[in-house]
């Protein structure tokens, strides 16, 4: 049976995966304080081994990783059929096991909780770039990530056994799936996408997660029970699409509060932005209670960019916006751009 989110409020808040902290307790404690779905966190700035790509492509034979988070590829040893080792106590799992240590004693066990890991296609396009051939790059990089989200998964239902877990695949190369020099077909794309998250079911609810203005349709095609997405204006093009999306269970979370540049803008108006989106997607014939019952709300990207600080200005405004999607609005007044 699948899982689902059903009993998360609506407008409850989560991270996208990265943190600037340097300490890793500090920022689980971080993560557990100021988002309504902890996330497990990457602490990239702490060591570049815990960047996505890097995280996912431990113990995976032919990859060499540098001291920086380079990457080198010995494409005679690349074989899809190997078996991937995934060591939780190399440097790429710093934050990963901080929060497997210190969430019990949060009180998290029985909340329920994100991490997100790399897409297939996003890896592919990584290794590629490094030096592999397709015909290894996408099959090595799939399963790579099917045994880390295997080895993952295991030990977070082992330390919070009363929790639910959203795992999300983070696609930021998807951006360019519609370019004619894309290696992929988007059919083969969501034929990829689908057979990872059939694997992660087993532990929870899944997600896609692009940061970019990505062909939405597309990453709707594979599946995801969540899908996590920058609000900006060109979403409404997609209304139809994202409204069957709901009608069928599914939940967006909306990446409400820019991460790029700058951090100047409000609750009120980053609030005053998403639902002057919704509006116009109600107008097109969204449903306006589905808009409301069925969003979460994130930062658009990771925060490692920012100083802690900073970080938990944006997640006040996410807070603050979440209380406003949680008002008792009408669709009436969702139409009048409430």
């Amino acid at each position: 049976m699948a899982r689902s989110l059903d009993g998360i409020a609506p407008g409850a808040t989560l991270g996208v995966g990265s943190l600037p902290h340097r300490s890793a307790s500090a920022a689980v404690e971080f993560s557990v304080k100021n988002f309504d779905l902890p996330v497990v966190p990457r602490l990239p700035r702490r060591s570049g081994a815990e960047s996505l790509a890097n995280q996912a492509l431990v113990g995976v034979p032919g990859v060499e990783m540098g001291p920086y988070g380079t990457l080198a590829v010995d494409v005679t040893r690349l074989d899809p059929e190997a078996p991937v080792t995934t060591d939780l106590l190399t440097d790429n799992f710093v934050g990963f096991r901080a929060f497997t240590e210190l969430a019990p004693q949060l009180g998290v066990d029985g909340r329920t909780f994100k991490w997100q890991v790399v897409g297939p296609v996003t890896l592919g396009l990584t290794l590629l770039r490094a030096g592999a051939p397709d015909h290894l790059a996408f099959p090595v990089a799939t399963q790579a990530i099917n045994e880390h989200v295997a080895t993952l998964g295991s030990v977070l239902a082992e330390v919070l056994p009363n929790s639910m877990q959203l795992i999300v695949f983070d696609e930021p190369l998807m951006v360019d799936l519609m370019s004619n020099d894309f290696p992929l077909a988007p059919d083969a794309v969501a034929d990829m996408l689908s057979g990872v998250m059939a694997s992660a079911q087993s532990f929870g609810v899944v997600g896609l997660h692009c940061c970019f203005e990505a062909d939405w349709p597309s990453l709707l095609e594979a599946g995801p029970q969540v899908l996590s997405m920058p609000a900006t204006e060109a979403v409404v093009d997609v209304s139809g699409y994202l409204d069957r999306f709901m009608q069928n269970g599914g939940r967006i979370a909306w990446g409400a509060v820019g991460t790029e540049g700058p951090v100047g803008m409000s609750a009120g108006r980053s609030w005053k932005a998403l639902s002057g989106i919704w509006c116009k997607m109600v107008q097109r014939g969204t449903d306006p209670g589905l808009l409301r019952s069925q969003s979460l709300l994130s930062p658009q990207s990771g925060l490692a960019s920012y100083s802690p600080a900073v970080a938990e200005e944006i997640c006040e405004s996410l807070h603050n916006i979440s209380l406003r999607v949680q008002d008792q609005a009408s669709a009436a007044k969702l139409v009048l751009g409430a």
